[in-house]
């Protein structure tokens, strides 16, 4: 099985890049935000593929349709995505996701493997609150969080097995 970005969300069926496009469009709309063609192309990019994806190589694809792109329009555009809760960025591994919910900004862990690159976007805010309130409680001011979790998933532990 190819690796896949994926959320444990049981009301989240899985996004056509299409789909997420439009999705991610009516969002901006409601928030008067602006979803330029390339954004677009990036954003499905993204979402069309089956694992998380790093700057580089979204240069790459862009560059088959769109010869004249350079990193930097790549970059703003994934900036765009990040800082309006289109898309995560997995800083252990330096790659994007789609958000499973573009609609709505959240924090989240994600569950990382080591062998095949699936990322799994857990969907329990629970974990967020929990770190904000610990830190709280020490005189901590949050600021932002990045919980990434490296291991195995299923599939690849049946695999090994």
């Amino acid at each position: 099985m190819a690796a896949k970005s994926a959320c444990t969300d049981p009301k989240h069926h899985v996004h056509h890049a299409d789909d997420y496009v439009r999705e991610v469009e009516k969002a901006c709309a409601e928030r008067g935000l602006r979803l330029t063609p390339l954004r677009a192309d990036v954003l499905r990019l993204v979402a069309d593929s089956k694992k998380p994806v790093k700057a580089y190589d979204l240069l790459d694809r862009i560059r088959e349709s769109k010869a004249a792109s350079a990193p930097p329009t790549v970059y703003r555009a994934l900036d765009f995505l990040l800082g309006n809760g289109f898309i995560h960025k997995l800083e252990s591994i330096n790659a994007f996701v789609a958000c499973h919910h573009p609609s709505v900004q959240h924090t989240v862990p994600f569950l990382i493997c080591d062998n095949c690159h699936a990322a799994i976007e857990m969907e329990d805010e629970r974990i967020g609150h929990l770190l904000d309130e610990k830190a709280r409680a020490l005189g901590f001011s949050p600021q932002a969080q990045t919980l990434e979790v490296h291991g195995l998933c299923a599939n690849c532990r049946k695999k090994a097995a």
